[in-house]
């Protein structure tokens, strides 16, 4: 992508307005909490604190509405608190400007660098360090700035008391999570009634999963309803792809596949009605046509085998999920599992020990080569000179620029310019609407206050349609909160029009001249999900050798890792498409193609997950040495992905050449890694774009000059014709699409 394209997206990125589902009950509490706190800080103390004590207040209360798991009280009064010591401290350095630019790299440094612990902690230090830049100049004295820290405490403790008070679906965004969790499910299953092998996207099981690590006193109040249910969504979703695959499950024609149908579209409704009595709170209400579905006898005399197996699964593991979210009942464990004990939740570690968890995640992402150890140089240098410019250019408030800066950078390209263009943008439209409101009105002390508390009320609400938006509500703010000191117009609005764009025009510098960009980074994240992805192919064939597990990897964990890889991949290949660089080995047709053949690579892997043995099952010897080759192939495959090489599948091979299939399971296992194979000769096939060699007598003369070339040919022609064969059979494991297998 040029530059000039680039720019265009990111502009229109900017300047977007998003249609999205607000909030008003939750803007209304914020901007009720903001206007307390000024309304009582101008009667107590006058405007200068009361200044302070609001940035307080807005702060936490834009801390609420970040997507955090975490209690929305302990944001608000992390919030509040970092805000008054950060405050503090730039007030006792204030009067020296080296000591302030020293004070402030330290600070921006450590806000840039917080991003690796998660893009909450990096919101809230980052606006720490803007809102700062401002607060520093309301105090006159020591005890005035120990004042003025106090009350930004005490604006982050009411916006934190009203969160208790008057809660607004306390638990509605794990609500949510775990209902479009199911969701996602039940639209999956009713897919899969025309397209047997749809692909499913793992983000909502993900950001459920996410939702289900709760703190302990999240865990005391939790709903009944809200425990168990993910877990099931996991269980179900093999079980569903098992029974639609027509080479696992039934025949792709028939009466068998028209009971499939039906099976799918019942337990389509029958998830849908469990995640609205989820996300709502309410019975659950069953379409009856869904329940008769799954109790006719019809069922046992269509579906025989595997389908008849998978079909008695997924009805018992359909009423799990029903009881679960009626809050009468815990799920039934999977075999071969103990059931869960109550206490065995997925713990998000205190208030308390966040700080430790944060300082490991930051030291960790210490590196000059990672992309958040670059944003944090980047950002440090362009605030403390954006600093340092407007303290030297003659327009006063010189903070306005180090405050756009710091504000609209970002760890990525896109970001970092969308929200340049939209700060700019939605500053004149503020300052513009705030200044016409100021000389139309001509408001006094309580007045602007008020103003300003309408205004960051605006802000909440339209916070989520998209950055223009929410700037110019945040201009308008801080121009009537200002004012509301006693600051005429005329002294905000030119020099922060001007030193607004100075600041985003050294933010947009900056990551062009130091940038940190994806797409030189993409091979390595496709060698990070081949390693997984193999990783965790290895651990489901090693259990067909040992179906007690005693001495086989954890499969859950090696799934988790592989959903985690392809999740990575993901983001990292959105990036990287708005991105004004070349691609340096790995084009988009090659990364499509590649991501394509680990997709069925996963797939293969999960059915053969759905169908693991029992623990009394005989064991299949030659998985093991199958499992040690693939973990064995796909990390050197790996090594050579890293090293711009085409991997090699030799160790794979030689297994399966050497295999004698039997009966039962040991075919299905045979058979299902004829299909890794398959997987992993179409992912260097993707990966090797050399150019064709020449025609020799009408043969391919690099084909001839290397044997593999033939041997991999011909396992590819075998492996077609034992496919067709093997279709025809129940005990058969044939996954034929792109569907990545992760999801499950």
């Amino acid at each position: 992508m040029t530059w000039w394209r680039a720019l265009r997206q990111t502009t229109r990125s900017g300047l977007a307005v998003e249609r999205t589902r607000l909030e008003p009950l939750v803007a209304l509490r914020g901007a009720a909490g903001l206007a307390l706190v000024i309304g009582a800080s101008l009667a107590l103390f006058g405007p200068a604190v009361a200044a302070s004590s609001a940035f307080g207040a807005f702060q936490a209360a834009i801390a609420t509405f970040q997507r955090s798991w975490r209690p929305r009280p302990e944001l608000a009064i992390a919030s509040g608190t970092s805000l008054a010591i950060s405050t503090f401290l730039g007030y006792l350095t204030g009067s020296h400007l080296l000591l302030f630019l020293a004070l402030l790299a330290l600070w921006t440094f450590l806000a840039g660098l917080s991003w690796a612990a998660g893009p909450t902690i990096g919101l809230i230090a980052t606006s720490n360090v803007a809102i700062m830049l401002v607060t520093i100049t309301l105090p006159t004295s020591v005890a005035a700035a120990a004042g003025h820290a106090a009350m930004m405490v005490v604006g982050g403790a009411v916006q934190a008391a009203l969160v208790i008070v008057f809660p607004v679906r306390r638990w509605g965004a794990h609500r949510d999570a775990l209902a479009d969790a199911l969701a996602a499910e039940a639209d999956y299953a009713r897919r899969l009634r025309h397209d047997p092998v749809a692909p499913f996207d793992p983000a909502p099981l993900m950001t459920a999963r996410a939702a289900a690590h709760i703190t302990p006193g999240q865990a005391r109040t939790r709903p009944a309803e809200l425990h168990g249910a993910r877990g099931l969504a996991e269980r179900i979703r093999p079980v569903l792809a098992s029974l639609a695959d027509p080479a696992i499950g039934a025949p792709a024609k028939g009466p068998e596949r028209d009971r499939v149908r039906e099976l799918l579209a019942a337990a389509g409704a029958i998830l849908d009605a469990a995640a609205r009595a989820i996300r709502h709170g309410t019975p659950v209400d069953l379409p009856p046509a869904a329940i008769s579905t799954f109790r006719t006898p019809d069922t046992g005399a269509l579906l025989k085998g595997p389908p008849h197996r998978a079909a008695t699964r997924l009805g018992t593991l359909l009423r799990d999920v029903v009881e679960v979210a009626a809050g009468t009942s815990t799920p039934t464990p999977a075999p071969g599992q103990a059931r869960p004990r109550a206490d065995g939740n997925l713990v998000r570690p205190g208030l308390t020990a966040l700080v430790p968890a944060a300082a490991k995640a930051m030291r960790a992402d210490l590196d000059h080569r990672s992309p958040v150890t670059r944003h944090a140089l980047r950002v440090t240098t362009v605030t403390v000179a954006s600093y340092a410019v407007g303290t030297l250019l003659p327009l006063g408030h010189g903070y306005w620029a180090p405050m756009a800066a710091v504000m609209v950078m970002r760890p990525d390209f896109s970001q970092t310019y969308a929200r340049a263009v939209a700060r700019f943008g939605g500053t004149l439209v503020g300052v513009a609407l705030a200044t016409a409101l100021v000389q139309l009105a001509h408001p006094g002390t309580y007045l602007s206050g008020a103003l300003a508390a309408a205004s960051a009320g605006l802000m909440y609400l339209l916070m989520r349609t998209g950055q223009f938006a929410a700037q110019a509500c945040v201009a308008a703010y801080v121009v009537l909160l200002l004012g509301m000191g006693g600051e005429q117009w005329t002294q905000t609005v030119p020099e922060r029009v001007v030193l607004t764009l100075i600041g985003g025009l050294l933010a947009m510098a900056a990551y062009a001249l130091y940038p940190a960009w994806e797409t030189p980074r993409l091979r390595t994240r496709l060698a990070d999900r081949l390693a997984a992805t193999g990783r965790y192919a290895a651990a489901v064939v090693a259990h067909y050798a040992d179906p007690a597990g005693k001495n086989c990897p954890d499969v859950r964990t090696a799934l988790l890792a592989a959903r985690a890889a392809r999740i990575s991949w993901q983001e990292a290949l959105a990036r990287a498409e708005h991105e004004p660089v070349r691609h340096r080995g790995l084009s988009r047709a090659a990364a499509a193609d590649a991501a394509q053949a680990l997709s069925q690579l996963g797939r293969v892997a999960m059915l053969l997950e759905a169908h693991l043995p029992d623990r009394g099952t005989p064991p299949v010897p030659a998985a093991a040495a199958l499992a040690d080759a693939l973990r064995t192939a796909t990390e050197r495959g790996a090594q050579a992905v890293r090293e711009r090489r085409v991997p090699a599948w030799g160790p794979v091979r030689d297994v399966l050449d050497a295999w004698e299939p039997g009966d039962g399971p040991d075919r299905v296992v045979r058979r299902g890694g004829t299909l890794l194979l398959r997987a992993l000769d179409d992912l260097s096939d993707a990966l090797d774009t050399a150019p064709p060699p020449m025609l020799v007598d009408g043969t391919d003369a690099h084909a001839r000059a290397d044997p593999r070339t033939d041997a991999r040919a011909d396992t590819r022609t075998d492996a077609r014709t034992d496919a067709r064969a093997d279709a025809r059979t129940e005990n058969t494991d044939g996954p034929q699409g792109p569907e990545d297998p992760t999801t499950r």
